[in-house]
């Protein structure tokens, strides 16, 4: 019985970088994920923000776009919706292929009642994102 020594010095070498484009895929995605995060929850910060300022007499949405850091600061929009702040923002994109997702949160102070808020997202169509 003759005995075959097969060479497989490669193999690891070969695995790694078939699985490569996948955990390169997947650190994407989490990365975007977190973007979005980062943006959801600077919007809500923005809308107390506006909330306040609007409470004192101050402008609200210059509030919210002081409140927003540099980056979303641009990509906000602010508006007053019966006795709330609404602040909407595009979430930064990495790849220009995922969708335009815009996440969203409204505040409002009642002075009697109490403070209320609530975050909400929306993933937007084409349009002009990131």
């Amino acid at each position: 019985m003759a005995s075959r020594c097969v060479d497989r010095s490669g193999q690891a070498s070969v695995a790694f970088v078939a699985t490569l484009p996948a955990l390169i895929a997947l650190c994407a995605v989490l990365v975007q994920v977190a973007a979005i995060g980062w943006s959801a929850w600077s919007a809500a910060g923005a809308a107390r923000a506006a909330a306040r300022a609007e409470l004192v007499g101050d402008d609200p949405a210059q509030a919210a776009e002081a409140a927003l850091p540099g980056p979303l600061a641009d990509r906000a929009d602010v508006e007053r919706a019966e006795e709330r702040i609404r602040v909407e923002v595009r979430a930064p994109r990495l790849l220009p292929l995922l969708p335009a997702i815009e996440v969203g949160a409204s505040a409002g102070l009642d002075p009697l009642a109490g403070a209320t808020a609530a975050v909400t997202a929306a993933a937007g169509g084409g349009g002009g994102g990131a």
